[in-house]
């Protein structure tokens, strides 16, 4: 199984609250669509990064898969635009 983390960071003049709302809503319902991933989360934090976004997959292939995957590419486009930065990391359990 593969983790993937990722740390969001918005641009000063995003509205945060409705940018998250947007990823959350963008990217929760690709578990079951998309082959491989198992488990998604997307949530605020309170402090550091503005969000995280927590998921797992059964491997690396389909962590590889997801990454170019149409559905994730069309969620991605719902919140991304605000996005000022991010720090991913990956690790196998």
């Amino acid at each position: 199984m593969v983790k993937h983390i990722i740390f969001f960071t918005l641009k000063a003049d995003a509205d945060k609250a409705a940018v998250i709302a947007a990823a959350e809503n963008a990217l929760m319902p690709l578990v079951g669509r998309i082959p491989g991933l198992m488990k998604m989360e997307v949530r605020k934090t309170f402090c550091g990064p503005d969000f995280v976004l927590y998921s797992e997959f059964e491997s690396r292939e389909a962590l590889e898969l997801y990454a170019d995957h149409p559905l994730h590419v069309e969620a991605k486009g719902r919140f991304f635009p605000w996005v000022e930065g991010r720090v991913a990391a990956d690790y196998i359990v």
